[in-house]
Formats: C-alpha cells, sequence, structure tokens
C-alpha cells in the first residue's frame, strides 16, 4: 500500500511539497516561538483565508491571493509593533479575529463555500498541482537562503532585540524579513495542512524539539526531523484512511509531541 500510492502523481506531487513545506515550517517557525510569538503563525492563517475566499470570488487562484494577504498583514503587524509599542499579543488577536470574520463575510457573500474551499481549511492531497509545486520550490529556496543567511543575526535578535540594535544589527530590516517569510510559508503551506492547521506545523515541531535540551541549532535539526516524519506518515495516513491530510498531520505531530514530554521528563 505505501509503495503503491506513489504511483499516483497525485501522492508524489503531496510527498515533494510536503516535505518542501516541513522544513520551511519547522525552520521559520524555530524562531518565531523562540521569540514567543507563535501566535503570529495561526493570525496569518486565519489572514491567508481571506486572500483564498476572494480568489475563489473572482475566479484567480487563490494561493496568490493568500501570498498577497498576509505579506500585506505581516508587515503591516510588524509596524503596528515596533512603531507604535502596541503589545504582539493584543495585535494578533485583533487580526485575527478581523480576519476570520472578514473571510466569513466574503464566503457568505460569494457562496463559495464549497469543496475547493474546504481544502483549503484542513488540507488535501488532491490539490497540489504541478504550479504549486513550482511556487513552492521557488519561494521556499529564496526562504530557506534568507533564514540560513541571516541565521545567527535572528538568534540574536530573537533572545535581545535592544542590544541587537546595539551592536548594530538591522534590527527592523530582518523582522520584516522574517515575518514576511512565515506569510509566505503560511500561504504556501495551507494545500497540505490547511488554513485551521498549520499553526502546528509551525509550533509543535519546535516545542517538542525543545524538550530535549540540545541548544538552539540542535534543536531546529530535531524539529525538522519531527515535521518530516509527521508529514510523511500524516500524507500516507490520509491517503490510506481517506482523512484530510492536514489533521492526520497534526495528530502525528501531537503524538511525537506527548513521546517527547515523556521521555524527556526530569
Amino acid at each position: 500500500m505505501m509503495l503503491e500510492m506513489l504511483d499516483y502523481p497525485f501522492m508524489q506531487r503531496a510527498f515533494i511539497a510536503g516535505i518542501m513545506i516541513a522544513i520551511l515550517a519547522s525552520l521559520g517557525g524555530s524562531f518565531i516561538v523562540l521569540r514567543r510569538y507563535s501566535l503570529l503563525s495561526e493570525t496569518l492563517a486565519h489572514v491567508s483565508l481571506v486572500g483564498v475566499a476572494i480568489g475563489l470570488l473572482l475566479g484567480t487562484m487563490p494561493l496568490y491571493g493568500a501570498v498577497a494577504t498576509s505579506l500585506i498583514a505581516a508587515w503591516l503587524i510588524e509596524y503596528l509593533r515596533s512603531s507604535h509599542g502596541l503589545y504582539s499579543d493584543s495585535i494578533l488577536a485583533i487580526f485575527l479575529s478581523g480576519s476570520l470574520a472578514l473571510a466569513i463575510m466574503i464566503v457568505s457573500i460569494s457562496g463559495s463555500f464549497n469543496a475547493s474551499l474546504f481544502s483549503y481549511l484542513f488540507g488535501s492531497i488532491l490539490s497540489v498541482s504541478r504550479e504549486d509545486l513550482v511556487l513552492i520550490g521557488v519561494f521556499g529556496t529564496i526562504s530557506t537562503v534568507l533564514l540560513l543567511l541571516f541565521f545567527k543575526e535572528l538568534y540574536f535578535i530573537a533572545f535581545d532585540e535592544d542590544v541587537a540594535k546595539a551592536g548594530g544589527i538591522k534590527v527592523q530590516w530582518l523582522n520584516y524579513m522574517l515575518v514576511s517569510i512565515i506569510a509566505v510559508i503560511i500561504a504556501l503551506s495551507i494545500r497540505i495542512v490547511g488554513t485551521l492547521l498549520i499553526g502546528a506545523l509551525m509550533v509543535i515541531p519546535v516545542v517538542s524539539a525543545i524538550k530535549f535540551e540540545m541548544g538552539f541549532f540542535k534543536t531546529v535539526l530535531i524539529s525538522i526531523a519531527i515535521a518530516l516524519i509527521s508529514v510523511i506518515i500524516g500524507l500516507a495516513a490520509s491517503y490510506i484512511f481517506s482523512i484530510p491530510s492536514g489533521a492526520s498531520i497534526v495528530l502525528c505531530l501531537l503524538v511525537i509531541f506527548i513521546f517527547s514530554m515523556i521521555i524527556n521528563r526530569r
């Protein structure tokens, strides 16, 4: 059964996209978890739903709308946080609830709650196209290169932003870069994991890896491994049992998280 499913092109595309997304989500998630900014992923996921709804309403490719709305929201959130001194959790709560309300309104007006929208909510291995793979590959490569190129600076900022500024690091520019990368990763991931569950793929692998107390770089590697295992098992289970891929992946992540809690008890 495991080998048979790889004979289908849609499963091949799903696994390729899932592996790329697992690496991207866990790598980007490491920085937002370290900054106690985990709710950003959930907020941008709900914002991306607005872009999907607009895309379905206008008859354009929803993924482009998801990327655009996520990027705009990410920039606004960072601007309000850094320039107006608002609390991060308050800003995220406003955007999360506001974007969800707007998405529901658009869907209600357009009457576009169909199988296509459902796949964006909960993820669907059937919905990954060749064009999606190209987009994920291009933007994923750019995001990975930027994260690795500024790895030390982002790590420094995550621990102490004020000291990083005093040290001459371009904190504001790097913060905008980071939230932009997170926005793009989330928008590209909703085809596999779903809008309502993508936050888990960015946060749970990192939190599970932290329990091993191995240092930041090793924690990132462990989180990537956890995400990869969960995506592979989750996609396989989704195919075998005909269940939403996002829910299957997240349940695998939760099992690994519980396991990490048990074996790392003090």
